[in-house]
């Protein structure tokens, strides 16, 4: 049973953050050629509030050494971030308004009004391959992408957080019968990210696939479109709001791993990174991360608000 279908208003519960809640992607029997799903709050979600924003802590400046990088950012004026601008519900650019909206960019916004006083953002578009990388040659400040934390990119980039968890599942074609989780994927052409964690993730899971890999997500999105491979592993959350934007394909069995996703940041900062791990325990005790998640990534679940994931615990952060 998929947890994302065109034809059903309820699936199984997804464990996001440590709490589990029920992805609830209403649809009205969309056919062949016909529009994604409605979702509460429309196409994004709905647009967090400007009060959120306006409320939203300040860093004082004591907090903000001469000559850090976060005096820096504040003299520039604007927080660089590297993202995406076409991932519904986590970062999207609205194409009325230009405004990139979802849980990633606004908590980009946040943390640009801890540091200057405003939530000014320049986002740069970068592939999964070229994170470490950017950040390595401090071409952008940090990286808030669904940019899950491992050991191994600990050793290249700093990690604030997590600030959010979800997990690998598998998307496939809306006409597929035969594929219903990871465990089917044995002997599958199987489309993945560039660099991400279902690369070193399937070997195990679905021993004997074929990976196909891909530098961008709406490539995999694509490839999988036109059946360039039988299904895509992606985190969960990403292939939620691909589901939503393309009724062509479908989401199907449960998360099989548990991922931790953490803002990257230069590896030689440690001082930034202290900085931001205490932005994140301040935004999450005075209610604001909550306030972001209901309004982007929770407008398409059921149930409360999930507890934030404990700053630094999990290896790598």
């Amino acid at each position: 049973m998929s947890i994302l279908s065109t034809h059903v208003t309820r699936r199984r519960a997804l464990t996001i953050a440590a709490t589990a809640v029920t992805v609830a992607l209403a649809a009205a029997g969309c056919g062949d050629g016909g529009s994604a799903p409605a979702l509460p709050g429309g196409s994004g979600g709905e647009k967090v509030a400007q009060s959120v924003f306006d409320s939203a802590p300040v860093a004082s400046d004591a907090e903000i050494p001469a000559g850090s990088t976060m005096d820096q950012i504040r003299k520039r004026g604007y927080l660089n971030v590297g993202g995406s601008l076409d991932a519904p519900l986590l970062s999207q650019q609205n194409p009325v308004t230009g405004d990139i909206e979802g849980f990633d960019a606004d908590m980009a916004k946040l943390l640009a009004k801890y540091i200057i006083g405003k939530p000014e953002v320049k986002t740069t578009t970068i592939g999964t391959q070229t994170r470490e990388a950017m950040l390595q040659a401090k071409s952008v400040d940090a990286v808030f992408q669904t940019y899950t934390i491992t050991p191994q990119r600990a050793t290249q980039v700093n990690f604030a957080g997590p600030y959010l968890t979800s997990g690998l599942a598998v998307a496939v074609r809306k006409d597929e019968t035969g594929i219903k989780g990871v465990k089917d994927l044995a002997g599958k052409t199987v489309i993945v990210g560039a660099n991400t964690p279902a690369v070193t993730a399937l070997p195990t899971a679905a021993p004997g696939s074929k990976q196909v890999a891909f530098a961008t997500d709406p490539q995999a999105v694509q490839a999988l479109l036109q059946k360039r491979g039988d299904a895509y592993v992606q985190d969960f959350t990403l292939l939620a709001s691909n589901a939503k934007s393309n009724p062509g394909m479908k989401v199907v069995g449960d998360p099989f791993t548990t991922e931790a996703y953490g803002i990257g940041l230069n590896r030689e900062d440690a001082q930034f990174k202290e900085f931001v791990n205490n932005w994140l325990r301040k935004i999450q005790a005075d209610g604001t991360w909550a306030k972001v998640w209901q309004s982007t990534l929770g407008s398409v679940v059921e149930g409360g608000t999930p507890t934030p994931p404990a700053i630094g615990s999990v290896e790598g952060s």
